[in-house]
């Protein structure tokens, strides 16, 4: 029997979300800017008090490894774009997107952020799925809006993979110091004997 478009989509986009919310009931406040590397982005408060992410307009060479909490700010910014190019309102600006800050407050939000996406996906018709995508792709690309809800489930399943890769790193390595080389790292990467 054909799933309809919508169903296998949203089907996925709960499964991916059942995974995050095991990592989500985990999560304590000082795993969200906990650096695993000197070399990261993070978000850190800015003068006024406001969380402020990590960004360069041009992709770093390496790329920088993020925090939890620079992922969630940036879940947060293409999530909250992206709803707003489906509701057919203005999209924010990526400075206009405020990390509400480490533990509850940011699990709050993106739960929020789930029930919202749900209410978009319950509100799209058939005509709605097949229209010209307005994001990520502009320029009229070919991409649907159906495109659209596949690249959300991609985006959400690779960032959960990610913080939840970053949460159980920290348990093992959250009392040592970020330098590989001074608890085994770079011996287990180099293939050097004790």
């Amino acid at each position: 029997m054909p799933v309809p478009s919508l169903a296998l989509l949203r089907w996925q986009f709960d499964l991916t979300w059942s995974l995050f919310e095991y990592h989500l009931e985990r999560l304590a406040p000082e795993d969200f800017l906990w650096e695993s590397a000197t070399h990261c982005w993070s978000v850190r408060r800015g003068a006024d008090g406001r969380w402020i992410p990590d960004w360069a307009d041009t992709e770093p060479d390496p790329i920088p490894v993020p925090t939890i909490g620079w992922l969630t700010w940036h879940m947060g910014w293409w999530w909250t774009v992206t709803i707003d190019h489906l509701r057919g309102r203005p999209p924010r600006e990526r400075v206009d997107v405020a990390w509400p800050g480490a533990g509850e407050p940011t699990v709050v939000w993106l739960r929020g952020m789930r029930t919202e996406w749900w209410g978009v996906l319950d509100s799209l018709t058939e005509a709605d799925l097949d229209s010209v995508a307005t994001f990520p792709w502009q320029n009229d690309t070919g991409h649907t809006v159906t495109h659209t809800i596949g690249w959300v489930n991609a985006e959400l399943m690779k960032n959960v993979a990610e913080i939840g890769q970053l949460r159980l790193m920290r348990g093992l390595f959250g009392s040592l110091p970020t330098d590989p080389a001074r608890y085994g790292g770079e011996r287990a990467r180099t293939g050097e004997d004790h």
